[in-house]
């Protein structure tokens, strides 16, 4: 078990906070807004939001709402939300993120997922949900060796999936997560029973094949 509050100790907050305030400023053109690069008084509120008042305490609480583990896979360490539904027919549901995101893209909808019922939802569309950071993002990283493809998240997926006792479920992506989702589902054909997918890409085997209207 993983607790997000213990990760940030030392301080790391109070070093992020002072390397910010002793930011050097670039000069920049008078007069001139994006047209060279990013707008130095955009940069500067940004860094004064993020020295002064975003609360990263606020979103641990948010974090730590679920249950976080890790775990080691081919040699990586791997984290993960594993949040279970109080419906014991719940279907198990691998949701996978993509770039440069973060499983705090499912903060929100880990809960009416994991709990229809009490979101005035047919309760058998339960789902226990697991929720994996990618290697080399969030606290799946950094990467220790090289290789870190689609297929290879894809088959470390199926271990963690097999690890948490699940021979049935579902997977979900956007983004990265829609390229290793459908990996998976290929790799793991036996256990995986349905592949939801946003975006969802083919391509012909050749340009040659493929005939576009003028409107296309």
């Amino acid at each position: 078990l993983f607790d997000l509050r213990e990760n940030l100790l030392g301080g790391t907050l109070e070093d992020l906070r002072d390397r910010l305030a002793r930011t050097r400023w670039p000069d920049q053109i008078p007069n001139s807004s994006w047209e060279y690069g990013t707008d130095i008084e955009y940069l500067r509120d940004l860094c004064e939001h993020w020295q002064t008042k975003f609360d990263w305490r606020v979103q641990e609480d948010r974090f730590n709402r679920w249950p976080h583990f890790l775990t080691d896979i081919d040699g990586q360490q791997v984290h993960f939300i594993h949040a279970r539904s109080p419906e014991p027919d719940a279907l198990p549901l691998l949701i996978t993120h993509g770039w440069p995101g973060s499983v705090s893209e499912f903060l929100d909808v880990i809960e009416p997922l994991r709990d229809p019922r009490s979101h005035g939802s047919d309760p058998a569309t339960a789902f226990h949900v697991v929720c994996p950071s990618i290697p080399g993002y969030g606290w799946s990283g950094p990467t220790v060796a090289p290789g870190w493809d689609v297929k290879r998240v894809a088959e470390a997926w199926k271990v963690l999936m097999a690890r948490l006792g699940y021979d049935r479920y579902g997977v979900q992506g956007g983004d990265w997560g829609a390229f290793i989702s459908a990996q998976l589902a290929a790799l793991d054909s036996e256990h995986v029973v349905g592949l939801h997918s946003n975006p969802l890409l083919a391509l012909p085997s050749t340009a040659a094949e493929t005939a576009l209207t003028e409107q296309e």
